[in-house]
């Protein structure tokens, strides 16, 4: 769920052009924007509702927020069971495990329990008072970190059945965790260059710093975007 909620106007706007005019998720984060991840919300909270478009006519803005936005049942905490937030920080260490496969877990455990949204925004509250000295600001622009992910993806050639597996490059801006992320066979070099000249175009512009974990065969801390560009 988005940190801060949209006007129902932007809503419907969210809705308009990926139900009406058929653009894409990435195309109506752009038009509107906000993140993918937030369209993917507000459209997994109109189809709970069992909205279509159009929507009725007699949908005013305030029927429209309690349907997408339901108050939660008010159960004691208790019922509803406490996730163990220093468990879940010990468990998000281990390679492939994610928040929201936790929230699952916990779900599992407790039907009743409390939504994603509540589970992500009370665990970075706990996290947050974990180690303060370790928080940075960073100016819009001013840093993207760059990095493989730990893992893998398997890809299948539909002709031949070859399994390769492909490496994931992914890109973070600083200021607001703006990410890109894209398939390449290896780490070389060439890969390397290349990941980062797509991101710039993906992006529209280079930040004033590259922060890398690694650059193959030479480990640094900083780059300026202009040594990847040719």
């Amino acid at each position: 769920m988005p940190a801060q909620r949209l006007s129902m106007r932007k809503i419907k706007e969210v809705l308009r052009l990926c139900w009406a005019q058929g653009l894409s998720k990435r195309k109506t984060a752009r038009s509107c924007g906000i993140s993918r991840p937030a369209v993917d919300e507000y459209l997994r909270r109109a189809e709970t509702a069992g909205l279509s478009w159009p929507l009725p006519a007699e949908l005013d803005d305030g029927t429209l927020e309690q349907l997408l936005f339901p108050a939660a049942p008010t159960l004691p905490a208790p019922v509803r069971g406490l996730p163990d937030w220093s468990t879940i920080n010990r468990e998000l260490k281990r390679k492939g495990v994610t928040l929201f496969l936790l929230w699952q877990e916990y779900r599992a455990q407790h039907p009743q329990g409390y939504q994603y949204s509540w589970f992500c925004e009370h665990y970075r509250a706990w996290q947050g008072r974990l180690d303060v000295v370790m928080r940075q600001d960073h100016r819009a622009g001013e840093k993207l970190f760059v990095d493989y992910a730990g893992q893998t993806v398997p890809v299948v050639d539909r002709l031949t059945g070859e399994l390769r597996e492909a490496e994931i490059f992914v890109a973070v801006l600083g200021a607001s965790n703006y990410t890109y992320a894209e398939a390449t066979w290896t780490q070389g070099l060439a890969d390397w260059i290349g990941s980062h000249q797509r991101t710039f175009t993906f992006l529209g512009g280079v930040p004033e710093l590259v922060v890398p974990d690694f650059v193959p065969g030479n480990r640094i801390g900083l780059m300026r975007p202009s040594s990847l560009c040719g």
